[in-house]
């Protein structure tokens, strides 16, 4: 598959996408502006920031690439099988952006015939981005790119885990978590996207959450994949639409938590 696309040209232009997105969501961090609630249910917040540059990025696409569709977290679209789709979240951690944490991310993903091909997280106020292709990953910071290559961990009991929270999962869910959770080393909680980051960079070694949307994965997965590790649901198969995932560093944390996700 990966013989028929420009590759560098698709970060190149997902790289744009980026720095259009940073444009528009700076001036809103640690700044006053309009919160609304999307769920009545429970508190989902968004922001002016968030519809912002998902606006400014659905223009770009649109004059760049009219044949390609889109997909996004504000504006909506619908998951396609056929040709190119930019699936976006302007800002996941929408949470963390309104309490001032800069753990949020802009996450780009460019899916083919519904495959992951390519995606871009960045995090502005850290100056970080991470790029992948299902073949490779990098990340720059502060004008420094360097290759991303996720660490060696033999088992479950020595990794570091992350969820975005806890609470959010419901039985037997829950219950799942928690013996992961009791099996690993150490968890960490409330990083979003920013530990799916952490996993290709070698820092932690597997990340379990449920209820994703493809706007939440879907710039993850060649991150992830690319730096040598992956994504996968919890019953081991193809986690590009979203619903219950687990990323992972090392094929044996893999192996030692699906044992433990039901």
């Amino acid at each position: 598959m990966s013989a028929s696309h420009d590759i560098p040209r698709l970060l190149d232009f997902a790289d744009t996408l980026a720095d259009a997105a940073r444009a528009a969501i700076l001036p809103y961090f640690r700044a006053t502006h309009r919160i609304s609630n999307k769920d009545a249910a429970r508190f989902d917040p968004v922001t002016d920031a968030d519809e912002a540059a998902e606006r400014a990025m659905r223009a770009m696409i649109s004059a760049d690439f009219p044949d390609h569709s889109v997909l996004g977290e504000e504006y909506g679209g619908e998951l396609a099988s056929e040709g190119y789709q930019w699936i976006l979240d302007p800002i996941d951690g929408t949470r963390a952006f309104i309490s001032g944490l800069p753990t949020w991310g802009v996450l780009i993903g460019l899916y083919y015939e519904g495959r992951p091909l390519i995606g871009v997280m960045d995090q502005p106020y850290l100056d970080e981005r991470y790029r992948g292709w299902m073949a490779g990953a990098n990340a720059t910071a502060h004008g420094v790119t360097r290759k991303l290559k996720t660490r060696s961990c033999a088992a479950l009991r020595e990794a570091t885990l992350s969820t975005t929270d806890p609470y959010l999962f419901r039985d037997p869910e829950a219950h799942s978590f928690e013996s992961a959770r009791n099996a690993a080393k150490l968890t960490r909680y409330g990083y979003d996207c920013y530990a799916y980051a952490m996993v290709a960079l070698g820092f932690i070694d597997g990340v379990i959450e449920s209820g994703l949307k493809p706007f939440d994965i879907a710039a993850l997965i060649p991150i992830v994949t690319g730096a040598g590790g992956g994504i996968c649901a919890w019953d081991g198969n193809d986690a590009s639409a979203g619903g219950r995932v687990l990323a992972w560093g090392d094929a044996r944390v893999r192996d030692d938590a699906l044992a433990l996700l039901h």
